[in-house]
């Protein structure tokens, strides 16, 4: 699995009712490797990274959102956003097909 797993999460809508699509994606390959459809808290990501934990990333690259601080040990995990292109690139692609 990838060496280095990007994790992020994206607002969208169906109808009325707001959703959270939590996504993983290998840095140096494109395509989402899994997702997680539900509302923006620790219940919901935990189920994401019930996945996620098993590919053994050497790292994981997140925003600064609070709930990946619960679940991602320090040493394995990076916050920076300028790290996040391919995720950041497939929500994008998700939210242009989406419309």
């Amino acid at each position: 699995m990838p060496e280095i797993t990007e994790i992020d999460e994206l607002q969208t809508f169906v109808k009325k009712n707001k959703i959270w699509v939590w996504t993983a994606a290998n840095k140096h390959y494109p395509g989402i490797l899994n997702f997680i459809i539900g509302d923006r808290s620790a219940q919901t990501f935990k189920k994401l990274w019930k996945i996620v934990k098993g590919w053994h990333s050497f790292w994981y690259v997140t925003d600064k959102y609070v709930v990946y601080q619960i679940f991602i040990d320090d040493i394995d995990h990076l916050t920076k956003k300028s790290y996040m292109t391919r995720i950041e690139s497939e929500n994008t692609r998700l939210r242009v097909t989406s419309q």
